[in-house]
């Protein structure tokens, strides 16, 4: 199972948000590793990376569920930060953890991007 701490440093080790795209080769090379390390993660159902407009950019899922999920999630993110921000204007969301009888949501908010994990957590 993916954890939230193994999550975030996996996005930190491919600087998904730093890097995101870029034409490098190498760059692209790493994200794309770093997106099958979180896959290959015991769990883990999908990976969905969404631009801040809520427009997914990569996908490990279907096109209708992508879809789907990043409409949702997007919404629900820019919520959380908004609720984070209002109850302290200096504090910023880092990362958000939704659990429910079925799955788990993971979702790491950069800049540029939104990445989003969802597993079966008791798999």
């Amino acid at each position: 199972m993916c954890s939230s701490k193994e999550m975030g440093r996996k996005t930190q080790e491919g600087k998904l948000g730093q890097d995101w795209g870029t034409s490098n080769k190498r760059t692209t090379h790493r994200v794309e590793e770093t997106l099958q390390r979180l896959q290959s993660q015991k769990g883990v159902q999908g990976i969905i990376v969404v631009n801040t407009e809520g427009i997914p950019i990569k996908s490990t899922m279907e096109n209708s569920t992508t879809t789907q999920y990043a409409n949702l999630m997007h919404n629900f993110i820019l919520k959380a930060r908004s609720t984070v921000r209002e109850i302290d204007p200096q504090n910023d969301l880092t990362f958000l953890q939704i659990h429910s009888k079925k799955d788990e949501f993971m979702v790491a908010p950069d800049k540029v991007y939104f990445l989003i994990v969802i597993q079966n957590p008791t798999e």
